[in-house]
């Protein structure tokens, strides 16, 4: 089976490994910190706190922000579902927004009906290695006083404007799940410049407290400590990322290369200003669902784009959720087209010929 992702994992993670078993310290010391700092250093953002998982980045950026019961919070109506799942978390309501047709991104034009005197915040996600349109979502947010949270879960890289994504808004966070660019295996990042919402997220994941190894808890908090295991495989990542950034380039390119003259098989468009990081190689096609098993019964997997939100039956009974019965034909369309090819690093040059291949002899037979 040639895989659609897989993480690149080497003896350079044993390695670092190694210097947490030396140390004997598990959670969130020495090597939390040099992991931090990298990101920093990668992303140019003042502060940099890591946390157990992306999810609860988002959560705990929601309520730094003071995201509470009963505010909403607009969310593009395709991603991941947990860019919702955090604002329920939270007590808010997300409130869906129809994406682009050309980066599947937030439509910042369909977001200007969703707003009432209960919305807060607007959470911006970086979809597939590419920058959602911040030009816009920041002058948006400013004409109407609403808090950016940037979902760049996938966005680890990218850069709009030459800035890197998560680094826009008042806060943004990273994620390092196993089929990430780089991965901690779980893991996620929270950044700001802003150090009160530093202080406050790091305190959210430290029980309420500045300091660990004491037992006076100014606020209520909770326990999404990183450990240093996370952090020995994220330096061993990091360290590879230039290398991955350009071996998922030239993925991109060969295939860009050599399907550009398949009709009705096109590669996903990219935004000019944005300098994207190829997660994923993306293309949309009419013939998604018989593409997909003739691939798979050749021994290749793909992946189908996210489920648009409002579709998810976790959300048909409207509980937690606002503005599913929407227009959303341009998610939907994207759903019914999209794929996403084998992209991983360790994607061999004739593994991805043969991908090609199979490309080009499942549309020779159609046609």
């Amino acid at each position: 089976m040639i895989n659609q992702i897989e993480p690149w994992i080497d003896h350079n993670e044993l390695t670092e490994l190694a210097r947490v078993v030396d140390s004997t310290f598990v959670v969130e010391h020495d090597l939390t910190k040099e992991f931090e700092n990298m990101t920093k250093e990668l992303t140019g953002s003042k502060h940099a706190i890591a946390y157990t998982n992306g999810t609860m980045a988002l959560f705990a950026s929601l309520l730094a922000l003071g995201i509470s019961k009963g505010d909403e919070v607009i969310v593009p109506n395709i991603t991941f579902v947990a860019s919702a799942n955090a604002v329920i978390l939270a007590g808010a309501v997300p409130v869906l927004c129809e994406v682009k047709k050309s980066t599947f991104t937030i439509d910042i034009n369909k977001a200007e009906n969703l707003l009432t005197s209960k919305t807060k915040a607007i959470i911006p996600v970086h979809l597939y290695g590419q920058s959602a349109d911040m030009d816009e979502i920041m002058a948006f947010s400013k004409k109407y006083g609403l808090k950016v949270l940037e979902d760049a879960a996938q966005g680890v890289g990218v850069k709009f404007n030459d800035k890197h994504t998560g680094t826009f808004g008042d806060i943004g966070i990273l994620s390092y799940y196993g089929n990430k660019t780089i991965t901690c295996g779980e893991g996620g990042i929270i950044l700001t410049n802003d150090d009160e919402l530093a202080e406050k997220v790091y305190r959210l994941k430290n029980h309420g407290r500045d300091t660990k190894g004491v037992f006076i808890h100014d606020q209520i908090g909770f326990n999404f400590a990183f450990t240093e295991m996370q952090a020995a495989i994220g330096i061993s990542q990091m360290k590879k990322l230039p290398e991955i950034i350009l071996k998922k380039q030239h993925i991109h390119d060969t295939y860009e290369k050599e399907l550009g003259e398949i009709e009705g098989f096109k590669i996903a468009y990219l935004d000019p200003r944005s300098s994207p990081v190829f997660w994923f190689t993306s293309y949309v096609s009419q013939d998604v669902d018989d593409l997909t098993k003739y691939l798979e019964g050749n021994q290749i997997q793909t992946r189908r784009f996210f489920y648009p939100l409002h579709m998810q039956p976790c959300y048909q009974d409207m509980k937690y959720i606002k503005n599913i019965n929407s227009n959303f034909n341009v998610s939907e369309n994207i759903y019914n087209q999209g794929i996403s090819l084998p992209s991983s690093y360790n994607l061999s040059n004739d593994n991805q010929a043969i991908v090609i291949n199979k490309i080009k002899e499942f549309y020779e037979t159609r046609n």
